[in-house]
């Protein structure tokens, strides 16, 4: 946090002199400190486990290999990258307004969050466009390997690139208090200054691109999906594979819209913010502004632990590779019918060639290579700133 923004001029790196103010006044009392702390360490924790946990899941068990769970991966991967190198180290700047991380670890952590905050976005639209094709246009071919890895590359390659400009502006600037302590804070420093024009039209970027576009990408994709799986009517009597996989779909469709609006109510206070920042120029004073970004900020990293948690309540699949995992636990259940190779009281045979499940749609027959989020189905395995100090800085089907 800044005294004022007149207050970050000239060298970035140079050591500002702060008169008639004898220590850093941003230190919280010790009782909020250890609140916050244990908020945030507990977030973490579930965050890490819990996307790595997914990422096994899915990399470790062939029916799990499927495009939209794919697609759950990169997310996952994303959300893990975030929690590492980004929360805990902004926790402590946040906390005690002072960033001890130095200049480099400054950039690169200005870059890491709206890296992966852009990768998550495009990831949810990438799955948004699965579901659709493969729900409104069920006969039309799926996408292939080759064709998702470029989708992943491309949404990682544009998420960098909307970054850079954190990883070239981003710097430090310290203040030496009467008392002699040193406070320095990371900053993005643009051509024109801090908190500047440029500082503002990037905000508004980030905020386009990263929150409202795709929310409205996401908002009509699925308000078509829901409208046919809900009021459509198919030509003829539905035979019970049929009835059941719709209920199927309906049940991913659920878990995915669940994932889509806890990532829009968790990350709008956090646009807001920086968007006002540039009309309330000393926002960064008003009194208990740092407990409130606080809360902003657990808010927006607090995402990435949800998903894992909503995969595990709402999808049997993923539920039994958590339970397998913490199968030590006292309060975990484990026996061989919650193995993943396991399905309906059944036990899935896999050969050289995959299964051969078919699912039958309006009288025709289609393999559902990517509906491992599908509980009814089989699978074909042959195709398989603190306040005004730098932004963020401070599936396939019911079977995932």
């Amino acid at each position: 946090m800044t005294d004022g923004k007149s207050n970050v001029t000239g060298d970035p790196l140079l050591t500002q002199n702060v008169k008639g103010q004898w220590d850093n006044p941003y230190i919280l009392p010790w009782w909020q400190q250890l609140v916050f702390i244990l908020a945030f360490v507990v977030m973490f924790i579930v965050a890490v486990v819990g996307n790595f946990v997914v990422i096994w899941i899915v990399l470790a068990h062939k029916r799990m290999r499927t495009v939209t769970n794919y697609f759950l991966v990169n997310l996952a991967i994303a959300d893990g990258l975030i929690s590492l190198f980004n929360t805990l180290f902004n926790t402590v700047y946040l906390l005690y307004g002072n960033w001890p991380f130095g200049r480099n670890y400054c950039k690169f952590s200005m870059f890491i969050s709206p890296c992966t905050i852009s990768a998550s976005v495009f990831t949810f639209v990438a799955i948004a466009l699965d579901r659709y094709m493969a729900i409104i246009h069920p006969l039309k071919p799926r996408w292939p390997a080759r064709v998702v890895i470029g989708i992943i590359g491309a949404i990682w390659f544009t998420s960098i690139g909307i970054s850079l400009p954190n990883l070239m502006f981003a710097e430090t600037h310290s203040y030496r208090y009467d008392s002699g302590r040193i406070r320095t804070i990371c900053v993005l420093n643009w051509p024109d200054g801090v908190y500047k024009t440029m500082d503002f039209v990037y905000n508004v970027v980030l905020l386009v691109l990263n929150y409202f576009l795709p929310m409205i990408i996401l908002a009509i994709a699925y308000v078509i999906v829901g409208v046919h799986l809900w009021h459509s009517r198919s030509i003829g009597e539905k035979t019970p594979r049929q009835i059941e996989s719709v209920k199927s779909k309906r049940k991913v469709v659920k878990m995915l819209i669940i994932v889509v609006v806890i990532f829009g109510i968790c990350w709008l206070p956090m646009h807001v913010y920086f968007v006002l920042t540039n009309f309330c120029e000393n926002i960064g004073i008003y009194p208990h502004i740092q407990q409130i970004y606080l809360v902003i900020f657990w808010m927006a990293m607090s995402n990435s632990m949800y998903n894992p948690i909503i995969y595990c309540w709402m999808n049997t699949r993923f539920r039994k590779g958590f339970k397998y995992v913490f199968r030590c636990c006292p309060f975990v259940t484990w026996g061989p019918k919650d193995s993943l190779l396991h399905i309906g009281g059944t036990t899935v045979r896999q050969s050289w060639g995959g299964t051969e499940c078919k699912l039958e749609r309006n009288g025709s027959t289609m393999h559902t290579l990517d509906e491992s989020l599908d509980e009814t189905t089989c699978y074909n395995y042959s195709h398989s700133r603190y306040p005004r100090e730098g932004r963020y800085n401070g599936m396939a089907e019911n079977s995932m």
